[in-house]
């Protein structure tokens, strides 16, 4: 699945120096199409947002009964309540916790958090990140439609021993006006780092980091697709 022609040796200096990089051609390109249209056509979405502090998540069959003009004021609403406080609203599939439920047997993006956490898998994080540690990939299928964002966070989560964040882009056409960038922080409020949700690229940072989703513009064609998560310890 992923490019065997990788040099690892390059992106881990990069990611040591600057705590993040984004590694071109991550996977064989039937991989990458593979899992575009595994998100694309079958994932069974639902719509993960905070509100009133905590976060939730819609069902589908909820999402529907809203229509879209009821889902995108509802969308509209949270970004309200998001205004001096952490908040988002976007498409998701929790992974992990999907396959402990044993949900949707027939998905193939069981298999492939099987594989994440393989021993093969969990060597390769070992030497692209320097960190031995490693021991467990968490996982998330996102999609980020007009409206969505996720404001800005750390990642912080000592208990559950996140060590870097990950996200590995699947949508193989996104310009750069339609928002949905990954954008870091410093101390001062400035952003000093966009990495654009690039076709078939890891996106890798070390945790903690300041960083949000920018809002997706309303003239997006086509929405943001990727697996995120993190490698824990």
């Amino acid at each position: 699945m992923i490019n065997s022609d990788l040099d690892i040796a390059h992106w881990r200096q990069e990611l040591a120096t600057r705590g993040r990089t984004q590694v071109r051609d991550f996977l064989q390109p039937d991989a990458a199409r593979f899992l575009q249209g595994l998100l694309r056509d079958e994932v069974p979405w639902t719509l993960a947002y905070r509100s009133e502090d905590r976060s939730q998540v819609l069902r589908a069959d909820a999402v529907a009964q809203l229509g879209p003009q009821g889902e995108a004021e509802f969308i509209a609403a949270r970004a309200h309540e998001a205004r001096g406080r952490y908040g988002f609203a976007y498409d998701s599939y929790m992974m992990v916790t999907a396959y402990k439920e044993g949900r949707d047997p027939g998905l193939p993006l069981h298999r492939v958090l099987e594989f994440f956490n393989s021993p093969d898998f969990i060597r390769f994080t070992q030497a692209l990140s320097g960190d031995t540690s490693l021991r467990r990939v968490n996982a998330q299928a996102t999609r980020y439609r007009p409206g969505q964002f996720l404001k800005r966070h750390s990642d912080i989560d000592v208990e559950e021993g996140r060590r870097y964040a990950y996200v590995l882009n699947l949508t193989e056409r996104w310009e750069p006006d339609w928002g949905g960038l990954l954008q870091f922080f410093d101390a001062n409020d400035r952003v000093i780092d966009t990495l654009m949700p690039r076709y078939n690229t890891l996106s890798l940072f070390r945790v903690p980091a300041d960083h949000a989703v920018s809002l997706v513009a309303p003239w997006a064609e086509g929405t943001r697709l990727a697996i995120t998560g993190w490698w824990l310890t």
